[in-house]
């Protein structure tokens, strides 16, 4: 079925069917009805490429998208749904492209074939390559994530330097004197990954104001690794009473590492982070936490790039988010660790003479 059919059947010219599926021209009432009573009685599917010929748009949209490690995290996956699903109240598709460079031959293709209208970029670095290619070639993009250079391009990011301050600043407040960083892993601090970045910022500063002791450690997305940083942590420091995360990913491990340490949470430890809602309500006890949200930087961004696709040269707009932290039951007052409750409690009275 064609389009020469349905306008054989509707009585009309094929440009008259053609004006009506696209918009671009205006169409009586009448005559669209009678259009649309012959294509649903036929059953038809415009096909997507040729729509996307004749009106140059292919109504989908790139998330180029490197995981971090081997695999998606959970908050990675909770970015990719919440995407796909604002992009789908759009009528837009999306294609996923796994690219970390911009010499990445699939992150080429989505671009010289011209497969997508435009693209939102993750795990930014505050050097980005994609962000400064697609800058220069003019395409249509936008970033969930904050370059160093802020005030250029469109863009949704998370304030990690705040919310990581704000976790050290509660975990003070509740007399912790000694914590620890659980921050993503050494690679992607290397490579600049900007929330692993930021988020140090805002925890050493916080720190030096209240004037804590504290540790800093990078550690695998994996359970696995949690528990491994969670011993060092331990070992180095057994005076340790509290840490920040923004390793999601490691968070299971760190409960498991404490529970074998026999250090209760929040008795004897506190943990917060920065973490997705659902995701710290995972476990036990559910994590006191800046909720990463996940859904909504989703949303934002492709009401961003909509905007960029049908008002080109628009003013590059962008939103920094910083969420409250959501008090839940893994943190409280700051208590004496196991093994140092010896050394701090007072010696006993001596007998008395009979």
């Amino acid at each position: 079925m064609n389009i020469g059919e349905i306008a054989k059947r509707a009585g009309v010219s094929r440009s008259t069917v053609s004006y009506a599926l696209s918009g671009k021209r205006s169409v009586s009432d009448e005559t669209r009805q009678k259009i649309q009573r012959v294509i649903d009685e036929l059953g038809y599917r415009p096909n997507a490429s040729a729509r996307a010929l004749a009106n140059g748009r292919t109504s989908t949209i790139g998330l180029v998208f490197p995981p971090a490690g081997n695999h998606y995290t959970g908050m990675q996956l909770d970015f990719i749904g919440s995407v796909v699903e604002a992009a789908a109240t759009h009528d837009y598709d999306v294609l996923l492209s796994p690219s970390g460079v911009d010499s990445d031959r699939s992150f080429q293709r989505l671009l010289g074939e011209r497969r997508v209208d435009g693209a939102i970029l993750m795990e930014i670095r505050l050097e980005d390559d994609r962000v400064d290619h697609l800058t220069a070639l003019d395409f249509p993009c936008v970033a969930i994530g904050r370059t160093a250079h802020t005030e250029d391009g469109w863009w949704v990011g998370l304030d990690h330097t705040a919310l990581a301050a704000a976790c050290v600043r509660h975990l003070a407040d509740l007399g912790h004197r000694r914590i620890a960083l659980v921050n993503r892993p050494e690679n992607l601090l290397r490579a600049g990954y900007e929330s692993a970045h930021r988020g140090l910022e805002g925890f050493t500063k916080a720190a030096a104001e209240r004037g804590l002791t504290v540790r800093t450690y990078c550690c695998g997305d994996d359970a696995a690794s949690g528990q491994a940083c969670l011993e060092q942590i331990l070992h180095d420091e057994p005076a340790t009473t509290a840490l920040v995360t923004l390793n999601e990913a490691a968070l299971g491990g760190i409960y498991r590492g404490l529970a074998q340490a026999d250090r209760h949470v929040p008795r004897d430890f506190s943990v917060t982070g920065v973490v997705a809602g659902r995701w710290a309500e995972t476990v036990t006890p559910q994590l006191t936490a800046a909720d990463v949200p996940a859904e909504e930087m989703g949303r934002r961004a492709v009401e961003l790039l909509m905007e960029r696709l049908d008002r080109p040269g628009t003013t590059p707009r962008h939103h920094l988010l910083v969420p409250p932290i959501s008090l839940r039951a893994s943190t409280g007052p700051a208590g004496v660790p196991p093994g140092a409750a010896e050394d701090q409690a007072p010696a006993p009275a001596p007998a008395p003479r009979p």
